[in-house]
């Protein structure tokens, strides 16, 4: 029978359950300031409740989706800046969401360590709080785990799941898209959360830059290029689809235009896609000459400058467009739906700032 001296306790494994209660006691501010009036109890219990309010909203339909960050954690790690990833995360579901018309109710979030830093902690946590409160959505639970062996040191895994509402009258599913109807841009923040390996691997391995070393065209350092945060689009789009009827929209995430473009639009229509219409930000400039990428690998892996879509009627752009600009916001015609097999045709030729 072992004496005391050599029994084993759970840190001894690697699983320190101090630093997850230290963890929570400093999340709990953070993560109450994005409560609302229908959270039904703080953070640490086993289920998260929320009583979400059906005035208004004939037949509520609840409307989820499920994300991570990607490699963009792999920038987190290498600058110790953790307090945009959460930002990215939530502005990534919301968006997702979004494009069937759904608002953002709650959000919950997993994070998960080799070796659990709560200081770390506290900074994902404050980004995934800011993101909710952009959104108007609350934070209200979450799993933070701490698995030895599973994630090198010094880096860790971040998920989450939105869950949204929308009235079934208002569910945005491209239905009614036709041949004729236009498609308008939303101008992206960068990177966004897609394309991660290849613009590292440009970077780091082919260009020998560092996180601090300035990014051509930009102004800026690699890590604050690399690390803007994924914008919402939430705020905005909910402010046009009260002002004109918007039959479709997309999320310029992985796969670019050509791939998303075609999830919004009935089978037996296309796009066509002016590149004339808009100029690529320079940090796409500095990837596609640094790593000799094609051009149509650019349009496939990267957002090019383009992180939202919305496609309206014809007679509807003008109102869109005057609507988006009293917004301040500088949106562009680049495309129409056309007759098709369901894909992206592109004309002209994509201009890059520089």
């Amino acid at each position: 029978m072992a004496d005391e001296q050599s029994s084993l306790s759970y840190r001894d494994a690697g699983v320190d359950i101090d630093a997850a209660s230290e963890a929570m006691r400093n999340i709990k501010d953070i993560v109450n300031k994005t409560f609302d009036d229908r959270v039904l109890q703080d953070i640490g219990n086993f289920g998260a409740m929320y009583q979400f309010d059906t005035s208004g909203t004939e037949e509520p339909v609840l409307v989820s989706s499920v994300d991570g960050v990607g490699t963009k954690l792999k920038l987190a790690f290498m600058t110790g800046r953790h307090d945009t990833v959460g930002v990215d995360l939530v502005s990534h579901c919301v968006n997702d969401i979004l494009v069937q018309g759904a608002r953002p109710l709650f959000f919950l979030d997993y994070l998960a360590f080799g070796k659990l830093e709560p200081g770390v902690v506290v900074e994902v946590i404050r980004g995934l709080a800011t993101g909710c409160r952009y959104a108007g959505c609350s934070l209200i639970g979450g799993e933070t785990a701490e698995m030895p062996g599973m994630y090198i040191e010094g880096e860790y895994d971040l998920a989450g799941t939105i869950v949204g509402v929308v009235d079934r009258k208002n569910i945005v599913d491209g239905s009614s898209i036709e041949a004729g109807d236009v498609i308008i841009g939303l101008p992206s923040s960068g990177l966004h959360t897609n394309g991660y390996s290849l613009a590292r691997k440009v970077c780091f391995e082919v260009a020998g830059l560092t996180c601090d070393d300035p990014m051509p065209g930009t102004g800026r350092t690699v890590g604050d290029v690399l690390l803007e945060p994924h914008r919402s689009y939430a705020n905005l789009v909910q402010l046009i689809m009260r002002i004109v009827k918007v039959k479709g929209m997309v999320h310029i995430t992985g796969g670019g235009i050509t791939d998303n473009l075609p999830r919004s639009i009935p089978e037996g229509l296309g796009a066509r896609v002016d590149l004339g219409a808009w100029e690529a930000p320079a940090l796409f400039t500095f990837l596609k000459k640094t790593g000799n990428i094609a051009g149509l690998e650019m349009l496939r892996t990267f957002n090019m400058g383009m992180g939202f879509l919305l496609i309206v009627a014809k007679d509807e752009v003008e109102k869109t467009l005057d609507a988006l600009a009293q917004t301040g916001e500088q949106a562009i015609r680049i495309g129409t739906v056309v007759e098709g097999d369901n894909e992206v045709k592109y004309v002209g030729k994509l201009k890059y700032q520089g």
